[in-house]
């Protein structure tokens, strides 16, 4: 199984992005897509792999968030 979390780039410089993954920022690679700084991405092991509408990133991240809630709750 494969996972692949979504996040939003906020920069760029070159090939390499920072994206931010609901406060945690990462170095990613964007040689697979192009991407813009404020697009939404998928990430998986370190490479953004395609570019995800806003909408369905950001309700993503909300789901995201309640699963790791949830864990902190056991």
């Amino acid at each position: 199984m494969c996972l692949a979390v979504p996040g939003k780039v906020i920069e760029i410089e070159g090939s390499i992005g920072i994206v931010d993954f609901n406060g945690v920022k990462r170095e990613v690679r964007l040689d697979l897509v192009d991407a813009k700084i404020g697009d939404y991405v998928i990430v998986h092991t370190g490479f953004a792999i395609e570019k995800m509408d806003e909408k369905d990133a950001l309700e993503s991240l909300d789901i995201w968030k309640q699963l790791l809630k949830s864990e902190e709750d056991y």
